[in-house]
């Protein structure tokens, strides 16, 4: 048939296939938010206008070369799609430059990338075998020969095409390419291939503001940071912690739908819901990490600014100026460690943690892990905090000292006998292996404590435990809808899905249930106010969690927020306490006042722009190499000593 009338070209025929594909994994695969019909329309179209664009490019070659330019073109383009679908179950987001750029990270994943790739995704590349076979059984009879003015006006074509993509895009959403928080949007609009080549852009002039910044970038930011950010004000608990040994638990994707809930009828969290009860507990405490993870939360805690929008910054940026918090510890005679049974290399820890200045990493190599005392990642989180006590006894004091757990990890697989509760059942395999191993970690945490008081380290120190990102992505919404009894995962319910667990244990307190608003950011100024430390020349973007003069708001890193009042995301403005979305009903109300609810959340959302764009700035530009905190950090120290 396609011999005798060689009416579809083989560009074509790709351009279809791939086109619908692709479109098939968009609305069906990805977990992509549609809020009307124009999103919809625009989702349709835009796979078939980025297929037409590439694959009309082979009309420029030879007859043969266009059947092998499409055949690979075909094969390059689904794998491209593919991977991004591999990332996405995990972190329901898609690829970006500096996470190709961890490749590093790969060969430890182990399980965790299996766990990802499914059998029938091998009919993800059924439109290859197609294109190779068509290509091979009619050979140039698919090939086209045009002449180059036809070829030119297929070119303009596909331009056009892209072009009315753009524009519709911009219709939907104005200002597509300037808020770029959220790469769902620009997915969604433009299409994944064409966001692959903005990142490219993206990451291009990311890497020019270094050299171009002089330092001049910071005084703005500076009058922005202590007007907006800044509380110099000293509560009762300042110095409360003064002296003390600091434990610092990074709960490994452990979030607070666990905390004081039950399943099975039974607690989830014994141990942790007993710790609540004589901690500060920061019920409304959210994780504010990008595609960092792990390492995004130890950014953030060490130095107060906001990870990047793509990458980690342990990567892209580890040779950076910071003003940590371990530094400002150790101008204070602390010394500072890190424990944590992975491999050095991981999240380039090796380099990131030496420019932070701690001393003394306990990675892998500092442990006996065999095939008894290991799961899933690694070394179990029991064995971890049983080994590690003998280093913390002989730790010069006081030390600041982070714990990073493992078990608790994606794909969260755990051995039989480790299982003290049933698994949840559901249509999500990781869901229902989440809350088994969550109990271990709870229960690994208990032992430790009983371990710090058996030593004598207990008493001396205080303990925070900080759940370090999201576990559930929004892939496995309709389990966690079944979980949660609701009928179906809002984005409401998504933001309040982000809260993880903050608790600051001090022996000898009482401890209280904190309400407000807080986040991961303000983890830095919360630290050193506890211990009686003047941080007022720091330079971060979080405020003290104690402190009267809060900002009332939480930035998370895709520009959405939560405020007292309003959580907004996604373009949408939620009553923060009951969770129905503002100025959706207009009934019985004016227009002015309709107006004033439909911009209810714009004055933070503008602020939170500014903030993350700030941070960026700092990151991207390394400004804080043309600030001198050491000496001023000095400075204050030798005036401190003075006065005593």
């Amino acid at each position: 048939m396609f011999y005798q009338n060689r009416k579809i070209p083989l560009y074509v025929i790709a351009s279809l296939l791939f086109g619908l594909k692709t479109y098939i994994v968009y609305r069906f695969i990805f977990n992509i938010e549609l809020d009307n019909a124009m999103q919809e329309i625009i989702l349709f179209i835009n796979p078939f206008v980025s297929a037409f664009l590439v694959f009309a490019l082979s009309i420029w070659f030879k007859e043969k070369r266009q059947l092998k330019f499409t055949r690979y073109a075909m094969l390059i383009g689904s794998l491209i799609l593919y991977f991004n679908l591999v990332f996405y179950r995990n972190f329901t987001d898609f690829l970006t430059i500096p996470v190709l750029f961890q490749g590093s990270n790969a060969a430890d994943l182990g399980s965790s990338v299996m766990a990802l790739i499914h059998i029938p995704d091998i009919l993800l590349f059924l439109d290859v075998a197609i294109v190779w076979y068509l290509s091979k059984k009619y050979g140039t009879a698919l090939s086209v020969s045009y002449h180059k003015r036809n070829k030119v006006l297929a070119f303009s074509l596909s331009v056009a095409f892209l072009m009315g993509n753009y524009i519709l895009a911009e219709i939907e959403r104005p200002q597509l390419l300037q808020r770029t928080f959220d790469r769902e949007y620009l997915v969604k609009n433009i299409g994944i291939f064409n966001y692959h080549i903005y990142d490219i852009v993206q990451q291009s002039k990311s890497k020019a503001q270094r050299v171009f910044a002089d330092g001049n970038e910071l005084a703005e930011i500076e009058d922005y940071i202590n007007n907006n950010t800044t509380d110099n004000s000293k509560s009762d608990m300042f110095g409360i912690a003064k002296d003390k040994n600091v434990i610092f638990i990074s709960l490994e994707s452990m979030q607070s739908f666990v905390i004081n809930n039950t399943l099975h009828g039974e607690e989830i969290t014994p141990f942790l819901n007993d710790l609540v009860e004589d901690s500060y507990y920061f019920e409304n405490f959210y994780h504010q990490t990008e595609q960092g993870k792990t390492s995004d939360s130890e950014f953030l805690v060490e130095t107060g600014l906001y990870p990047l929008p793509s990458g980690a910054v342990f990567f892209t940026h580890g040779q950076n100026e910071y003003n940590s918090t371990t530094e400002i510890l150790k101008n204070n005679g602390y010394t500072s460690n890190v424990f944590h049974a992975n491999n050095k290399s991981f999240w380039n820890r090796d380099v990131m943690y030496d420019n932070l200045g701690i001393d003394k990493f306990y990675d892998v190599e500092s442990y006996d892990v065999n095939d008894e005392n290991s799961v899933g990642w690694g070394l179990k989180d029991k064995p971890f905090f049983d080994q590690s006590i003998k280093y913390l006894e002989d730790l010069p004091e006081p030390y600041y000292s982070r714990f990073i757990t493992l078990t608790n990890h994606y794909p969260f697989d755990l051995d039989p006998e480790d299982a003290t509760i049933d698994k949840f059942d559901s249509n999500s395999k990781t869901l229902n292996q989440y809350f088994q191993t969550v109990r271990y970690t709870d229960e690994a945490i208990k032992e430790f404590f009983s371990d710090l008081k058996a030593s004598g380290e207990y008493e001396d120190s205080i303990i925070v435990l900080m759940g370090d990102h999201y576990g559930i992505s929004d892939f496995h919404d309709k389990a966690m809808a079944q979980y949660l009894d609701k009928e179906e995962i809002t984005p409401y319910d998504h933001i309040q899905l982000q809260r993880v667990p903050f608790i600051i244990h001090i022996p000898g307190q009482d401890g209280k249930v904190m309400s407000e608003v807080a986040g991961q950011i303000d983890v830095k100024p919360t630290l050193t106010h506890l211990l009686g430390i003047d941080d007022s020349d720091d330079l971060s973007f979080g405020t003290d969690l104690f402190g009267e003069n809060r900002k009332g708001y939480i930035a998370l890193r895709d520009g959405s927020f939560i405020s007292n009042d309003y959580i907004y995301t996604k373009d949408q403005c939620f009553n923060r306490s009951t969770g129905e979305l503002i100025a959706a009903e207009t009934e019985g109300i004016t227009d002015d006042e309709h107006t004033k609810q439909e911009n209810a959340c714009q004055p933070i959302e503008e602020k939170v722009a500014k903030e993350l764009s700030y941070s960026d700035q700092i990151i991207y530009g390394d400004l804080f190499r043309f600030h001198d905190f050491k000496n001023e950090n000095e400075e204050t120290n030798e005036s401190k000593n003075e006065s005593e």
